[in-house]
């Protein structure tokens, strides 16, 4: 986040709930991790993505949600 009173970027932390609100990740596979957003059209693509986070981030546990987009029906079984 950007603090333009100050001229400084501010770290805040980034959570699931507020990517849910923001439309430019619908239709996309979501990953949190170290406070830095990774985004995938596939589950595959998530899979590469998850790979590096274990390679160079080894303690951290990443969130992954999907995101479908906003007229998407998705049918639990």
């Amino acid at each position: 986040m950007y603090d333009l009173s100050k001229g400084k970027i501010m770290k805040t932390k980034i959570s699931m709930p507020e990517l849910f609100k923001n439309p430019r990740y619908r239709g996309k596979h979501i990953i949190l991790a170290a406070g830095k957003i990774y985004t995938a059209k596939t589950g595959e693509g998530v899979e590469e993505i998850l790979k590096k986070l274990e390679k160079t981030h080894p303690n951290i546990t990443p969130e992954v949600a999907y995101l479908p987009k906003a007229r998407s029906l998705i049918l639990w079984m």
